[in-house]
């Protein structure tokens, strides 16, 4: 088993039962306790785990940060024309014949609804609904990831779609957001989410992160990229220029696209 899908059965049990004993996770897969231990400590480093004696136990109101997040489609709605903004100017980064990845999420959306009609585009994705956008232009060349379906986000998750994503080398990446934290980077507030968005921006040459003012309001529970890993952040004038400075002293270059 690889480690990928070890740690999201690993996860998935976590969120059945609250807590895992390392005695039992050796059993279960049949490896050495050093392997499981460095299976919790990486869990940890993710914000999912705290570890106690003989094993962890899932953070407290994870399941509650999770189910906070409201459905994608009435998501595309909160702050569209920020969102529309800020997914005009990222689409115009693309040039024709281009490959792209984008994220899941209502502004990576927006970026789809600008993006559609580039001639030559191929596109990645793991958004269903943003699959169906771009595949208004019959010129388009779209991939859609597989694995699981989650439903909220349209979303689809798990090692089939990271496994798929290692074969892809994108021109650009564009991720979404459910959080900003000048320590812990961009995070997400779904543990598969995090592991696919990990995965998408190991397979771009140039990631960029699409964000509304809100994200710089809200630290969601799991890291999944640090600054250093992010070409571009792309947000409005509505973000706190303070947080922005301080984003841009990280080495990522930060625009701010006018809300209108």
């Amino acid at each position: 088993m690889i480690v990928a899908h070890r740690r999201n059965k690993i996860k998935e049990q976590l969120l059945l039962e609250k807590s895992v004993k390392v005695a039992e996770l050796v059993k279960t897969f049949n490896v050495s306790e050093e392997t499981i231990r460095r299976d919790l400590n990486q869990l940890e480093r993710e914000g999912l785990v705290q570890k106690n004696y003989g094993g962890a136990i899932l953070v407290d109101d994870f399941q509650q940060l999770s189910a906070s997040i409201p459905p994608v489609q009435q998501r595309k709605f909160e702050y569209f024309e920020e969102k529309n903004a800020i997914g005009r100017y990222a689409a115009g980064l693309v040039g024709e014949n281009q490959i792209v990845i984008i994220d899941s999420g209502s502004t990576t959306w927006c970026v789809a609804s600008h993006l559609k009609m580039r001639d030559g585009l191929v596109a990645v994705t793991n958004g269903i609904n943003i699959a169906e956008e771009l595949l208004e232009n019959d010129g388009s060349h779209v991939f859609l990831l597989g694995g699981k379906v989650i439903k909220k986000s349209m979303s689809l998750v798990g090692p089939v779609a990271e496994t798929e994503l290692q074969h892809y080398n994108a021109d650009y990446v564009f991720m979404g957001t459910s959080g900003i934290s000048l320590r812990k980077g961009f995070t997400s507030s779904d543990i598969y989410e995090a592991e696919i968005k990990r995965a998408m921006v190991a397979a771009g040459q140039k990631v960029v992160v699409v964000a509304d003012h809100t994200k710089f309001q809200a630290q969601a529970l799991i890291a999944y990229s640090a600054f250093q890993d992010v070409d571009i952040l792309i947000t409005s004038t509505l973000a706190d220029p303070m947080i922005l400075a301080e984003i841009r002293k990280l080495g990522v270059q930060v625009i701010a696209c006018e809300a209108t």
